[in-house]
């Protein structure tokens, strides 16, 4: 071969975003954020995560703008933006709902009946795995491990937990949502809507960080029982000692 040549790269096709809308809310606003953002880090590229979390919280979705806000911001390319946000699935190609619920149905959940609760939502919602309502009112997604086995099985709202679900409480928390009912995570906070809760994991604080309790009862069960029998953790350098 001989000469110079040039390569096309085409990513119309390539990790479910969709390039074909240009619709966004980005404004100056979100902008002067993003650069906010980019500034609390040593390297600016490290700000990539929190900045998609933005755009999420904007745009309902990673928009094809926000990709392109992203990059250009970062001096990144497109493609490793796109890189980042089809990596991690906390990041959505399509639209999210105003209430994102997450099923948990990994081993435990599943076991303590998080596939019946995936079930009774779906039919109550009219949706599926990784769909969206009509209405744009809810989302739904299967979620693998919501590390919270001591409350199995467990359901996510907006990120938010709840614990030790049953079918007649999956119905009661999703009738609350639809018609606009308060609605208290029993482990966090009030909820509000999943773009609100992508603009505080983005770091941006709305002042609720310390409603509900820190750890549940059921968590807090190991650290009592290690009080209550005087249980103390190895003394480090018995432990090297044993080792040797």
């Amino acid at each position: 071969m001989s000469g110079t040549q040039e390569f096309l790269f085409d990513l119309s096709d390539t990790g479910g975003v969709d390039y074909t809308d240009e619709s966004t809310n980005i404004d100056a606003r979100t902008l002067d954020e993003m650069r906010e953002l980019m500034a609390a880090y040593p390297q600016p590229r490290s700000a990539l995560i929190p900045m998609l979390h933005l755009v999420q919280s904007v745009d309902g979705r990673v928009s094809s703008v926000g990709v392109r806000v992203c990059a250009e911001l970062l001096g990144i390319s497109a493609a490793a933006v796109v890189g980042v946000a089809t990596f991690y699935t906390m990041f959505k190609r399509k639209a999210a709902g105003q209430h994102h619920i997450g099923v948990c149905r990994t081993a435990l959940c599943a076991v303590m009946g998080g596939d019946i609760l995936m079930e009774r939502v779906s039919e109550k919602l009219g949706i599926k795995d990784g769909e969206t309502s009509p209405d744009g009112k809810f989302s739904l997604e299967a979620i693998e491990c919501n590390a919270a086995c001591d409350f199995a099985p467990v359901m996510m709202v907006n990120w938010e937990f709840f614990d030790n679900m049953t079918p007649d409480k999956v119905e009661k928390l999703l009738d609350d949502l639809r018609v606009g009912n308060r609605v208290q995570s029993p482990r966090g906070a009030q909820l509000t809507s999943w773009r609100e809760a992508e603009r505080v994991i983005a770091g941006f604080s709305d002042g609720r960080a310390d409603e509900g309790p820190g750890a549940g009862e059921a968590s807090l069960a190991g650290v009592q029982a290690a009080r209550v029998n005087n249980w103390r953790a190895p003394d480090a350098k018995s432990m090297t000692g044993a080792a040797q």
